[in-house]
């Protein structure tokens, strides 16, 4: 894809900040902040896509489509991006997005081996996840974290940007320590999360 698609597709786009603040004040809970994700978050996002060959990557929380933009021109061709949204005011907008490669898919990140296997998806090699931990209920956030550790390729990374540390608390009882960095070129800045499936044979960490 040449640069000029590329800053369409990455660049921050007015209806887009629009959008995203309406759905927040409609769907706090739903909703991690008031501003969509800003673009230097986004390419730190698709780095983790562009360092490797994932097959398939799954988006949870993808909101007005930004991350999910910048994802796809990471995104190796014959891969495929599963973005799961649960707030409805947001998927007209990511299914206005016809990259053959994504599938959008409206509905909880808890039931997410049930959405990848109604989509024939293999399990995937990342998941990136943006919805709010901070706002759900522990057992919805650990039932979330379940399955996606369950679904999770051996050798797979586990990504999650947040505003606040829940979703490392919650993590460790059941994924173990995170590597933690964050992106301060955002409004607010952005925690990162992340985590690595042992692959088949090696110790959990």
């Amino acid at each position: 894809m040449g640069e000029s698609a590329n800053s369409r597709r990455n660049g921050f786009r007015w209806e887009d900040g629009l959008a995203f603040f309406l759905g927040f004040v409609r769907h706090p809970r739903l909703v991690a902040s008031v501003v969509p994700s800003s673009r230097f978050l986004t390419r730190r996002l698709a780095g983790f896509v562009a360092s490797g060959k994932p097959q398939v990557v799954v988006e949870l929380g993808p909101g007005v489509g930004g991350t999910t933009r910048a994802l796809l021109d990471a995104l190796p061709e014959q891969s495929r991006l599963l973005a799961i949204e649960i707030n409805p005011d947001f998927i007209p907008r990511l299914r206005c997005e016809t990259d053959p490669r994504l599938i959008v898919h409206s509905g909880c990140a808890e039931k997410l081996r049930e959405t990848l296997d109604q989509y024939g998806l293999a399990r995937p090699d990342i998941v990136i996840s943006g919805i709010p931990f901070s706002t759900m209920p522990t057992a919805l956030g650990r039932n979330i974290l379940g399955a996606v550790w369950s679904c999770l390729n051996p050798g797979g990374r586990f990504i999650a940007y947040q505003v606040s540390d829940r979703v490392a608390k919650l993590g460790r009882e059941l994924l173990g320590q995170p590597q933690t960095d964050v992106t301060y070129l955002n409004v607010p800045p952005m925690r990162l999360y992340q985590w690595h499936k042992p692959a088949h044979g090696q110790p959990e960490a």
